[in-house]
Parts: C-alpha cells; sequence; structure tokens
C-alpha cells in the first residue's frame, strides 16, 4: 500500500513459492493503474529468439512467420502493469532493450522503423540473488539498479506461517 500510487518499477525477490505473483498483482491493484491491464509474462519460459517479439510486437515480414502484424506485451500493458516473472532469466540481449524501453517509455516493433509511446508500470521478480549476476556480468547493472529503485523482498512462506490462512482463502476464492 506503501508504494502502490507511486511506483515506476519495482522488482520482487524470493525464492520460489514466497507469492511474489500475488504481491505484483496487489501492488497493480493499490495503483492508480489499478483499472489497467495487469500483464504477466515468464521470462523463463520464452525462447531466447522470440523475446524481442513478446515484448515489443513485430510487423508483418519482419521475419519468417511473421504474417501480420502483432503487438507486443508492452503495447498491451499500456496504462496498466507489465509483470516480468523470473526477470533473472532474461537473456541480456533482451535486457538492453528492455532497459532502452524502461528509460524512453517507448517500444520498437521488430521491423518497424518507428516506436511507439507506451505508459507502462513495470513489476519484475526473481529467484535468483541479482547482485551476484550483476558481478559475474549475466544480469545488466543499469536494469538492475533501473528495477531496484522499489525492491520488495519476500521472505520465504515457511517464514510467515500467519500468511498461510489469508493464502488459504485467497485460493478458495480463485477457484
Amino acid at each position: 500500500a506503501k508504494i502502490a500510487p507511486h511506483y515506476r518499477n519495482a522488482l520482487i525477490t524470493g525464492e520460489t513459492g514466497a507469492c511474489k505473483e500475488l504481491v505484483a498483482r496487489a501492488v497493480h491493484d493499490l495503483s492508480p493503474v489499478h483499472s489497467g491491464h495487469f500483464v504477466v509474462i515468464n521470462c523463463s519460459a520464452v525462447v531466447e529468439t522470440l523475446f524481442e517479439s513478446e515484448l515489443f510486437g513485430h510487423v508483418r515480414g519482419s521475419f519468417t512467420g511473421a504474417d501480420r502484424d502483432k503487438m507486443g506485451l508492452f503495447e498491451f500493458a499500456h496504462g496498466g502493469t507489465l509483470f516480468l516473472d523470473e526477470i533473472g532469466d532474461m537473456p541480456l540481449s533482451t535486457q538492453a532493450k528492455l532497459l532502452r524501453a524502461l528509460q524512453t517509455q517507448e517500444v520498437q516493433r521488430v521491423g518497424s522503423l518507428t516506436g511507439r509511446k507506451v505508459d507502462v508500470r513495470v513489476v519484475a521478480a526473481t529467484n535468483k540473488d541479482l547482485r551476484l549476476a550483476v558481478r559475474e556480468k549475466r544480469f545488466r547493472e543499469d536494469l538492475f539498479y533501473r528495477l531496484s529503485m522499489v525492491e520488495i523482498e519476500m521472505p520465504a512462506l515457511r517464514e510467515r506461517l500467519g500468511d498461510l490462512p489469508l493464502l488459504m482463502e485467497h485460493f478458495r476464492e480463485m477457484w
């Protein structure tokens, strides 16, 4: 509730199962863009060659199989929040393009010569130690600092057993 009205980018860290996506959803729901889309991409599930197209879109004919223009997730999330789950698995080549989009609030579809302005808040999450990844040159330092302006560290669920009744109620309502 404290950061939701003010964040532009945020990073949620914690081990697998710490409910990082629920926190990201809560940050979105409590923010001024709560009526916009909450768009999720699992960075560990996207093939490296498709990352740019998934995030930024593409134009027809830009590569084999691009038979129509496609809006990327940044454009789809315009006016809302883009949740980049498992950001620590994003390839370095895509990290540079992501950083540019965060800095300029503009995306360029693959194969296009023009940019498109977007108004998107970004929440990223990871179970990896990004500070170590930065030192080992597996994650861009400038992107890390851009994302971690607001950092939420989620303790493991075993350390917050008092949250179990709330989580059980949440999941019961979903089913």
